[in-house]
This record gives structure tokens, C-alpha cells and sequence, in this order.
């Protein structure tokens, strides 16, 4: 029989110093993990003619960008898988198990052979072993963001998680960090050649460092709490998705947040880097260090939207940044907005290829190319005399919005669901809002503007699912700064 007698935790019980030791053992693997799965997008532009057949460039890059897809696509599967080990189990083991797959597939890249080498063999693995790191991750957010979540304060869960909200931001700097750090060590060549192996191989050692921290770790006290409690659910997928609440719940949260979220994330910093990189022609170093700069700019906002967030909502912060971002991205039939601004910024003159006159193709989608006065297309340059100081700013405004978005989700979903199914409930919306609404960004954002010939059509689709989040997100979506997660340890009713 169950003991219902265990002694209550409470949060103010738990020192400060325990709180950033908490934060500090999630957030390392959390963003050694987020580095593994973004340094696969980050290397894009030198990976795609390795693994897919030569001679056909576009094909090779839209291929690599699919296959850079399927790794948000299974997301939601490996929330599910691994959400409901961390409901019966634990959530210390269910992300010490994902850091482990994520970190072996990652080194596993590096050690792969090419096209040219295997044939298509190599695709075929490289498929697989990405499959492998969207499992991981799907299982490490939920996990990272409700164990820190049950450490904290109800008043300051905004501020605390939001330290584990900067790490999928930062794990993108540091791949485009080691990746410039590699680049630096050896010619452009070599680089292409074999130099790309580093990043990826380079996972091994900080997986190593970060599953000895995460091994020191305990059991988030509120888990214990339910679980010695006997309040633990045994069967959590089946009660976090077949009772009509909580299903709905879910999926308000899909739709109502994450969904726009997830489309803001990405625009803001991987299609920015590829809009520069493939589309504009910025030099690929150059377009680095541009997004670089503007990560390291940006980072500290995370924490500010969250810290704020305890104080006047988490609502209001995530609507905000989803309108900006819809609003600015491009303003429809005119060449204002934050994209047209970086074409002009890149000076590269590739702002109106007109598709009824001279449609480009998709196979000159990475060569830009403007239009004459008589209508001849003539491929520009590499931007070479881009400036670079207003392509970072202007990524650093994207970035913005992505603070504002991002830094209350986590607090936003932690206190929308109750603590025996919350690992599973939480991690399937944000996993569907950012794996899949987000994941196909890059795809679609290169993909149509290869269809219709203008740089800035794929802008559509974030716009619009940012939109659309924004409309079901203001009508349906609940305030949750008030809940008090704490209550539930001590068998009370969370307060809403």
C-alpha cells in the first residue's frame, strides 16, 4: 500500500543554491542536447552535396532539408515515449536516457561515410540516425522544463525556467560557435572536406561531462511527493489524452501557443541564417557571425519576458510576440519589413524576380538572380559588400520576438496540466508546435520561394500560423501566472 503520510517538501524549503544547481545540471544537457540537433541545420549548406547525389543542387539541399525535418517530425513520438517513463518513473531518468541516444546519434554523423563513399547507404543512415536525435529531444524538453519547474517558487516560475528556455537558443550559438572555431583552424577545403566531421564528433565529450552532472542529480521533490503519495498515473498517455479536459487543454495549447511559437523560433534564427546564407549569398562565415552576435544580443531577453511574465502574465508576452513577428516578418505587397530590409542590407539587389515575365526556377533558387530592365535575368553576385551590422540587428529584432514568445512557454505549460500526467501532457504540444509548425520552416520558407521565383513568398507560412495562433491564442488561451503547483504535492487542488 502506498504511503500517504510522506513528509510534504515545500518551495520554500529548497535554497536558492539547490535552485541553480537544479538549473545549472538541466539547463548544460538541455543545450548540449539542443547543440547535437541544431549543428545537423547549422552545417546544411556543407552537408547536403556530402550525403545526396551530385549535379543537382537545389535537389541536394531540399533533400537535406527534408531529412533535417524528419528529426522535428518524430518529435511529438519521442514526447510521447518518453513523457510517459517520466510520469512513472522519473523525470531525472527519462532525460538522462535521452542525452545518451542524443549524443550517440550526434557522434555517429561525424563518423559517417559520404555519397560518394556509400551510395545510398549513407542518406539512408544519416535518416535514421536523425530519426534517433528528434526521439531524444522529443523526451529532454519536457523533461528539463517540468524538473526545474518543481524545484522553484510559484511566484517565480516564469524567471527560473526561463533559464532552460535560453538553452535551445544557446545551443544554436555554440554549433555556429564551434563550427566558426573550426573553420578558423583550417582552410575553407578542408573544412568542406573532412573539417565538418569536428562539430559532430565533438559531442561525445560534452555528453560525457553533461550525463556526469545530470547522474548527481535527484528526483524533482513535487515527483517525489506524488509518487511516495501513491498520485502517480499509471497509465498517463491514456489519461492525459482520452480525458476530454485535458485533451482539450492540449490542445489549446497547441494551437492557442505553441503552434506560432514554434514557426517564431525558427524564422527568427535558422531561416534567417538561411535566407542570408542561400537565398541573399552573404558569404557563409559572415552570415554566422552575423546570427552569432545577434544569439548573444538576444539571449539575456529570455530571462527578462520571463521574469516578467511572473508579474503580468504569461499571456499577454507570448500574443505580443506572435503579432510582432506576423506584422514585421514582410508587409504584404510592398518591399517594407524585416526581410526586405536584409535584402537591401545585403546589397544584392534580388528583391522582384517577376514570375510572369521570367520565372526562376527552382534550380536557380540558390543563385540569386534579379531581372533587367528588359526583363533578362542576370545571376548577382555574392554579397560581398552586404553590411553587416544592419543584417545583425535586423536579426537581432527577430530575435526579440523570439524572447518574447518563448521565455514564459515552459512556466505557460508547466502550470496548464497536473503533475502525474505533466511530463507527457506538456511535451506532446510543444513538441507538435515546435517540431512539425516549426520544423517545416526551413523547408517551406526555401521550397516556395523556389516554386514562385520571390525570395519572400515562403514568409507566408510562419506569418500565417502566427496569426492564426494569435487569434485562438487571445479568445481561448487562460492565464496560468496564478497556478500554484505546489498545492498538488500536498493533495490539495491546484489553485487556478
Amino acid at each position: 500500500m502506498a504511503s500517504v503520510s510522506a513528509p510534504i517538501t515545500r518551495s520554500d524549503q529548497i535554497s536558492t543554491s539547490k535552485i541553480w544547481g537544479v538549473i545549472l545540471a538541466s539547463s548544460v544537457g538541455t543545450m548540449i542536447e539542443w547543440y547535437d540537433f541544431y549543428i545537423f541545420g547549422t552545417l546544411a549548406i556543407y552537408l547536403a552535396p556530402k550525403f545526396y547525389p551530385p549535379g543537382n543542387q537545389l535537389f541536394a539541399y531540399i533533400a537535406y532539408l527534408t531529412t533535417f525535418f524528419v528529426g522535428f517530425a518524430v518529435r511529438p513520438f519521442g514526447a510521447l515515449f518518453f513523457g510517459r517513463i517520466g510520469d512513472i518513473v522519473g523525470r531525472k531518468y527519462a532525460f538522462i536516457v535521452t542525452l545518451t541516444i542524443m549524443g550517440g546519434a550526434t557522434a555517429l554523423v561525424g563518423a559517417l561515410p559520404s555519397f560518394a563513399t556509400a551510395g545510398w547507404l549513407a542518406p539512408i543512415i544519416l535518416v535514421i540516425l536523425r530519426v534517433l536525435q528528434g526521439l531524444a529531444l522529443g523526451g529532454e524538453y519536457g523533461g528539463a522544463a517540468v524538473y526545474v519547474a518543481e524545484h522553484v517558487p510559484d511566484d517565480k516560475r516564469g524567471f527560473y525556467t526561463s533559464f532552460i528556455q535560453i538553452t535551445a537558443t544557446l545551443g544554436l550559438f555554440v554549433s555556429i560557435a564551434v563550427i566558426l572555431g573550426t573553420q578558423s583552424q583550417m582552410t575553407d577545403q578542408a573544412f568542406k572536406d573532412w573539417g565538418w566531421r569536428i562539430p559532430f564528433l565533438a559531442s561525445l565529450i560534452l555528453v560525457i561531462i553533461s550525463l556526469y552532472i545530470r547522474l548527481q542529480m535527484e528526483e524533482s521533490p513535487i515527483f517525489q511527493q506524488i509518487k511516495s503519495a501513491g498520485m502517480t498515473s499509471a497509465q498517463p498517455l491514456k489519461d492525459a489524452f482520452t480525458q476530454w479536459p485535458n485533451l482539450k487543454q492540449v490542445l489549446i495549447s497547441l494551437l492557442g501557443a505553441t503552434a506560432g511559437q514554434g514557426v517564431v523560433w525558427y524564422t527568427g534564427q535558422f531561416f534567417a541564417l538561411f535566407f542570408m546564407t542561400t537565398i541573399l549569398k552573404v558569404p557563409s562565415r559572415d552570415a554566422h557571425i552575423i546570427v552569432a552576435k545577434a544569439l548573444l544580443l538576444g539571449m539575456p531577453l529570455f530571462v527578462f519576458f520571463g521574469w516578467l511574465s511572473d508579474r503580468v502574465g504569461r499571456k499577454r508576452i507570448i500574443m505580443a510576440g506572435l503579432l510582432l513577428a506576423c506584422l514585421t516578418y514582410r508587409i504584404p505587397g510592398t518591399s517594407y519589413g524585416i526581410y526586405p530590409a536584409m535584402q537591401r542590407a545585403a546589397g544584392n539587389n534580388v528583391l522582384h524576380v517577376d514570375a510572369t515575365k521570367n520565372k526562376v526556377t527552382g534550380q536557380t533558387l540558390l543563385t540569386p538572380q534579379t531581372v533587367d530592365a528588359t526583363g533578362k535575368v542576370i545571376t548577382a553576385p555574392p554579397a560581398t559588400n552586404a553590411d553587416k551590422n544592419k543584417l545583425m540587428w535586423l536579426v537581432f529584432l527577430q530575435v526579440i520576438w523570439v524572447t518574447m514568445v518563448y521565455g514564459p512557454i515552459a512556466a505557460f505549460l508547466v502550470e496548464s496540466f497536473p503533475a502525474k500526467i505533466r511530463y507527457t501532457s506538456l511535451s506532446l504540444p510543444y513538441h507538435i508546435g515546435n517540431g512539425v509548425f516549426g520544423g517545416l520552416v526551413p523547408l517551406i520558407c526555401v521550397w516556395i520561394p523556389a516554386m514562385t521565383g520571390n525570395p519572400f513568398d515562403g514568409l507566408y507560412y510562419p506569418m500565417t500560423i502566427a496569426a492564426l495562433t494569435f487569434i485562438v491564442g487571445s479568445i481561448l488561451l487562460k492565464e496560468t501566472v496564478h497556478v500554484k503547483i505546489w498545492t498538488e504535492a500536498s493533495g490539495e487542488k491546484m489553485e487556478k
